[in-house]
């Protein structure tokens, strides 16, 4: 049975960014990609909803993390539907992965179209200009980033397809980011009256750990009332990260704020980014609340993997 305690501490100050925010006119903010910047800025690339309903990538900046934004005046990422037609409907939900044997940022996002959401992916070295790759993993497929180094001489991207075995995370490699293969399941989604139990995808990027790939992930459970987002831990082997060390047995965090529990879509707490403190060890967990706003909280990773040590069953006790 898991001990009841707080792994993540919400700031005060939540939500941290809002559509008053904006500059220009949007309907909401949300599922924001975040990475520290060498000057000790901390960036955001949000997803921002227009009121067509369709949606695109908006950077804010701010010197602390958590206010003083300083947000591009116009869209930073629009979908380019004349050159990518996935994206006629709209981009959604980054993850940003700095990778420094190409000094770039690699941008894991969801193109939208009429076959659905698929993984596109996005090379930059500024947030100002971007080199798109395209479509690299077809409909229905979402909740993906790259891994930060190479795996056996080859990139790895975590993502997660819809098939006929269900929504599970698999992990997949390529030579050159564009050619992908090597299809595997990383963690699949429990069966019965589990937390998880119908869906689950990553959520911000797996952090690379002395004891694995540590790595935060959402799990949904459909109840009478509608879906509820929540957040659970799993830990991978460095080598062969398709191997599950540890995975926890009961969510993390999930909603409980009003602005968590309200909102576009309700009961919805959604990470896709977070940077490291100074130390190594402090999380920022930069989150979409109800789909509609951006909040962070604090956690500790020393913390999460001691969690993990304590709350990790047998796969039979996981449901597998």
């Amino acid at each position: 049975m898991s001990e009841e305690i707080s792994l993540f501490t919400r700031h005060a100050a939540n939500p941290i960014l809002s559509r008053k925010d904006w500059p220009y006119p949007i309907n909401s903010v949300f599922n924001a990609g975040a990475v520290k910047l060498p000057d000790g800025d901390t960036l955001l690339l949000c997803r921002v909803e227009d009121r067509r309903g369709l949606s695109h990538l908006c950077a804010a900046r701010s010197a602390n993390g958590v206010d003083g934004w300083r947000i591009d005046a116009q869209p930073t990422l629009m979908a380019s539907p004349r050159e990518f037609p996935e994206e006629i409907w709209g981009i959604e939900d980054p993850r940003i992965t700095y990778v420094p044997e190409l000094q770039q940022y690699a941008i894991a996002y969801t193109s939208f179209a009429r076959g659905g959401p698929g993984v596109s992916l996005a090379m930059t070295k500024d947030f100002r200009t971007f080199e798109r790759y395209g479509v690299i993993m077809p409909p229905e497929d979402k909740d993906a980033a790259l891994l930060p180094r190479r795996i056996g001489g080859f990139w790895a991207m975590i993502h997660r397809p819809v098939t006929t075995l269900g929504a599970h995370m698999w992990i997949s490699y390529s030579p050159d980011l564009r050619h992908w293969g090597s299809h595997k399941v990383m963690l699949e989604a429990r069966r019965g009256g589990w937390w998880d139990a119908n869906k689950i995808g990553l959520c911000s990027p797996p952090i690379e750990t002395e004891k694995g790939w540590l790595v935060i992930y959402h799990g949904v459970r459909h109840t009478a009332s509608g879906s509820i987002y929540r957040l659970g831990l799993a830990l991978f082997d460095l080598d062969r990260p398709d191997v599950c060390v540890q995975r926890g047995d009961s969510w993390i965090f999930g909603p409980e704020a009003p602005y968590e529990r309200g909102g576009d879509v309700n009961d919805v707490v959604f990470p896709c980014g977070q940077t490291i403190g100074a130390d190594g060890d402090t999380i920022h967990l930069y989150y979409g609340a109800g789909d509609s706003c951006m909040a962070m909280a604090t956690g500790s990773i020393r913390a999460l993997l001691s969690w993990l040590d304590s709350n990790s069953g047998t796969a039979d006790e996981m449901g597998f």
